[in-house]
């Protein structure tokens, strides 16, 4: 139970944290903030309902594979806005519709 607890506070805090913040680097921690809080109730999820299969963990590592890539992308993104604009400001950035 203590786990989601925990899992339930680091999602909370990942919504926090992309909801109020602009930096576009913050925004992606937020989300792998989020990320690691689905892992770890994955993980807790398995182990108290069937604490001999690990499926709980075969999710996990899908998740963290997805993370590892959306990061990857993300900070590309990122460098190639800061190139263009010097700054990573997400309400500054309407100008990639045009």
């Amino acid at each position: 139970m203590h786990y989601l607890v925990l899992s339930a506070l680091l999602f909370s805090i990942g919504i926090y944290g992309v909801l109020t913040r602009r930096n576009a680097i913050a925004i992606l921690m937020g989300i792998e903030l989020m990320l690691n809080a689905v892992n770890l109730n994955f993980v807790a999820v398995c182990a108290s309902l069937t604490p001999n299969q690990i499926t709980g963990q075969i999710f996990a590592a899908f998740v963290i594979v997805v993370a590892a890539a959306e990061a990857c992308i993300g900070f590309a993104l990122i460098i190639a806005i800061y190139r263009n604009f010097a700054k990573v400001n997400v309400d500054d950035i309407n100008i990639m519709r045009w």
